[in-house]
Order: structure tokens, then sequence, then C-alpha cells
């Protein structure tokens, strides 16, 4: 019987967004005790929100500034809105946003992809040493051939100049590159600098009217090996 050819086919290399897709960013308040259990959905979401809002701002302003400084000010904005403002309490959510928990799915699809003869990297908007915290904590640094931080170009995602990144550090063409994230604008912003790309929806999201269109939507990565005709 004839094998019928991937989904995904000619791609040699797997890119992941690291939060939200590799690293779920509520666990750092989850395991934070100081935090009343009533408001940490309240916090994870404010909290992201606001960091992902100054990260478009400060690339659209050209005023950058590096992802641990802009998510240390979205915490801060957080806080005070919630009414938890206290160096302490901040100082331990930083420290927990270092070392983030992998989903469940993540060790086992990294690792069959690279037993399968796939690069896999990270492309994130965290600095270098956030994202290497994340991998050493979470013991993944061996998964990876490339953790890439959009620090090397001084802007954030989506702008053109982080994805171009990704293609000069890998030395491959756009369409050979399987981009993974859990981020829609992400997603549409891969898409459009012509990535294939699987957008992993795994907070039910809707879609984004924006440019580009993700080539596939999954639930979690774990349904990513097949799209590759990884068994």
């Amino acid at each position: 019987m004839t094998e019928r050819p991937s989904p995904l086919q000619g791609v040699s290399a797997c890119v992941f967004d690291a939060y939200g897709t590799l690293f779920d960013f509520a666990s750092a308040a989850a395991r934070c005790a100081e935090v009343p259990a009533e408001k940490r959905a309240a916090l994870t979401t404010l909290w992201r929100d606001k960091q992902l809002q100054y990260a478009w701002l400060r690339t659209l302003e050209n005023r950058y500034a590096d992802f641990w400084q802009v998510t240390g000010d979205a915490l801060d904005f957080a806080l005070e809105s919630l009414e938890l403002a206290s160096p302490p309490l901040r100082d331990r959510l930083m420290d927990l946003y270092l070392g983030l928990e992998p989903f469940a799915e993540v060790p086992a699809v990294l690792g069959a992809l690279r037993k399968a003869g796939y690069k896999t990297a990270i492309l994130s908007n965290g600095s270098p040493a956030m994202l290497d915290a994340l991998v050493t904590r979470s013991g993944l640094k061996p998964m990876f051939d490339a953790v890439l931080s959009a620090d090397a170009v001084r802007a954030f995602k989506t702008h053109p100049k982080v994805y171009q990144y990704a293609l000069d550090t890998l030395a491959l063409p756009a369409r050979a590159i399987a981009f993974q994230s859990s981020n829609a604008w992400d997603a549409h912003g891969a898409s459009d600098f012509d990535m294939r790309v699987v957008w992993c929806n795994r907070y039910g999201q809707r879609r984004e009217r924006l440019p580009g269109r993700p080539d596939f939507e999954i639930r979690t990565l774990a349904e990513l090996p097949a799209l590759l005709g990884v068994h």
C-alpha cells in the first residue's frame, strides 16, 4: 500500500513560539500561593494582555525594551489593578515566569520530531536570558537546535524582521519551515511571511481577521507529528 504524502510535505524544520505554545504562561500565578485563588485567573489574563500590548506598542513607537522589562511592567500594571501590589510578590511571580511548566505533550512531540530528523527551534519575543531559563529549568534544552529571541532584531512579533531572523539563522526558505503558535496573531503573522503555519488553538479562540492564513488548526501539539507524517 502506498503511503499518502504528509500535508506538510517539504518541511525540514519545526519552529515553535514559546509562551502559550510550548510553555503554560498561566502556571506562574497558578503555582503562587501568595496570590488569592479567586484572583489567579484575572491576574494571568491581565498580565498576559498588557505584556502583549506593551510589546506591540513599543515596536510601533520604536521604543524597544527587552521582554523581561515588558513582562515586569505588565505585571506591575496587573498587580496594581487587582490591588495586589507587593515587591516580594512581584519578585516571586517574575521568578516563576522563568520556570513556566511545559504543556504535557511537549517533550514527547519534540522527541518524535527530532527522531524523525526535523530541526527544532524556538522563535520567541522572550529575551535570551528568559528563554535560556525556560529551556534549562524544564529540561528541554537538548531538544532544540536553536533558541531564537526577537531581542536580536530589537522588535517584537509580528514584525517581519523577527521571522526573517529565523530564516537567516536556520538557513532555510520560509516554505521549509513549519511554524507553530497558540497565538492566532502570531500564526497569521508567520503565514503572511510565507511560512507553513500550524495554529495550536489551545484556548478555543475565534479566527482572527488579519493578513495570512494558517495552513492547519490543531488543539494541542500532540496532533502535529501526524501532519508531518511522523508516527
